[in-house]
């Protein structure tokens, strides 16, 4: 240890008292962070107690991770300590989640047996800044609801529809989400049947209800088909006949079978299910069963 303040000290023996190497010294003092304050006859550089004091700070700043242009200003005065370090804490959790986004991307890789090709359109999807998110979130949501949603305000509410957004700190499961949620609302074919599965919403309404409330002839739906499942009438039953009477009255069978097959589509219902993933929720009831239930009663009962 060095406790001389008058004394000067060569490179090599600031190595030995503090275990850096000379090579390292050398490249700081090259780089300008610590300067010799004089030099031998020999042109030695020599450092004095104050070098050393200096040498310690650039040493724990390096051991932080810091870069030489940080060090050098806050050697410098240009920035304090924890200005330099607030700096490096959002350097550091940008790293964290990069790092999180590829542990997720491996781990959906593994999982699936994915060829290169999927690895590398799942790692550009997980890697897709906020805003580009968002834009993919946002042409979906445009398409779906073009037209409708100026006409019902609140069709958007009505349908459980909230865009997903992947938070700053995603978990793996909600990375693998994402993923799989940004395929498939690209998916043409897939915008089109949520299209056609809006259009059908938007245009089932009571006659009597007024705009804001819920989906009235669904709330039925799940009401008299969870009753009929409880007493367990069979959909091809007679029974079952005066259950779709009690639901639909006059209502074309044909019609209402097209929408519901439309409404109970199982890749609607998985892009609920990873749409609260990704949210961060618990996935909304899907009343799959009641859904089936109608379907097939409507089936074994057409129009007469």
């Amino acid at each position: 240890m060095i406790d001389n303040d008058t004394a000067l000290f060569t490179i090599g023996e600031l190595a030995r008292a503090t275990g850096l190497t000379v090579r390292t010294i050398r490249y700081w003092s090259d780089e300008g962070v610590l300067p010799p304050v004089t030099r031998s006859a020999g042109g030695y550089r020599l450092y004095d107690a104050g070098s050393v004091a200096r040498l310690e700070l650039i040493r724990t700043l390096r051991e932080l991770g810091l870069g030489l242009d940080d060090v050098r200003k806050v050697l410098a005065g240009e920035r304090t300590v924890a200005e330099v370090a607030a700096a490096h804490v959002a350097a550091l959790d940008a790293q964290i989640r990069s790092l999180k986004v590829t542990r997720a991307v491996l781990s959906t890789v593994a999982r699936r047996g994915s060829t290169a090709e999927e690895m590398t359109l799942m790692n550009k999807l997980a890697r897709l800044s906020a805003a580009e998110r968002g834009r993919i979130v946002e042409d979906f949501m445009a398409e779906i609801f073009e037209g409708l949603d100026a006409a019902d305000p609140d069709i958007r509410t009505r349908l459980r529809f909230a865009a997903a957004e992947l938070p700053d700190d995603p978990t793996p499961e909600q990375v693998d989400a994402w993923v799989e949620l940004a395929e498939l609302i690209q998916d043409p074919d897939f915008r089109a049947l949520m299209r056609r599965m809006v259009e059908f919403n938007a245009a089932d309404r009571g006659p009597e209800i007024p705009a804001g409330t819920s989906l009235w002839f669904m709330s039925r739906l799940v009401q008299l088909a969870g009753e009929a499942l409880r007493q367990g009438i069979s959909p091809d039953a007679p029974e079952a006949d005066d259950v779709l009477r009690g639901l639909l009255g006059n209502a074309d069978r044909a019609a209402v079978l097209d929408r519901l097959t439309a409404a109970s589509n199982a890749r609607i219902a998985r892009y609920r299910e990873l749409s609260a993933l990704v949210n961060g929720l618990e996935a909304q009831p899907t009343y799959e069963e009641e859904f089936s239930w109608v379907v097939a009663a409507l089936r074994a009962h057409p129009d007469r």
